[in-house]
């Protein structure tokens, strides 16, 4: 792929966890103590698959639930998954966790070189005092924030992209000159192509099987490009 690629492209929209922000690292990390306590022998794998398998679920029956309260009920469904108790104070933590989710370190000087050429959109699965840290994390300044929070569901729900393209029109801008990056095929990519935009696929598993903490997609999902990192991305992109 080369720059010229992006001549008619003026905005790029991101998920963030999972594609700039490093939540599986994250994730592991805020439930290693309980996961010690209880059963060591879980391997960082079981942990995202029980992960994956819960956060979804949740999402769909609390859509307007915020991201903390999510993740509270999704720590104590993976402990009925493990057999192993979980407290209110321990699934509060997890709720909270987000604001110690590390970023990807590509991820930083990335955005900010897109950002010479690109408006930035985050479109993502979080509260808005969540994201506001990881936002400190990442050291940019974004031109729109959507999140669950604002809309009232989560990825891959409909209302989210509509939404996004609200946003997009409110920067002046048309849908063709959009598009979306995302690692999660299943929350991004799929209903990124129901509303016609183009998606850019940064495959941060590439070195690993399966799909970690996000569910499998639904079927067949073909983004128009795949980079295995941000930066990559960003030198593709000529910036």
């Amino acid at each position: 792929m080369v720059a010229d690629r992006f001549d008619d492209v003026a905005a790029l929209s991101f998920d963030c966890y999972g594609t700039l922000i490093d939540w599986e690292t994250g994730i592991t990390r805020a439930l290693q103590p309980w996961i010690e306590r209880h059963d060591p022998a879980v391997s960082r794998d079981q942990v995202l698959a029980a992960f994956s398998a819960n956060e979804t679920t949740v999402q769909g029956e609390m859509p307007g639930a915020r991201y903390p309260v999510v993740l509270a009920e999704v720590m104590r469904r993976i402990g009925g998954r493990l057999g192993a108790p979980v407290s209110d104070a321990e699934a509060d933590a997890f709720g909270g966790s987000v604001v110690d989710w590390p970023a990807f370190g590509d991820s930083t000087d990335a955005l900010r070189r897109l950002s010479t050429r690109f408006s930035l959109i985050i479109l993502s699965n979080v509260d808005r005092a969540s994201f506001a840290h990881s936002n400190e994390r990442l050291g940019v300044t974004f031109d729109r924030i959507v999140t669950a929070e604002d809309v009232g569901s989560y990825k891959p729900a409909p209302a989210n992209f509509a939404a996004l393209l609200a946003a997009v029109e409110g920067l002046g801008l048309e849908r063709h000159q959009l598009v979306h990056v995302a690692e999660s095929l299943y929350h991004d990519h799929q209903p990124a192509k129901v509303v016609g935009l183009r998606t850019v696929w940064i495959h941060r598993r590439h070195a690993q099987a399966g799909f970690g903490a996000t569910p499998e997609p639904l079927g067949d999902v073909t983004p128009d490009w795949r980079f295995t990192s941000m930066a990559e991305f960003a030198d593709a992109a000529g910036v």
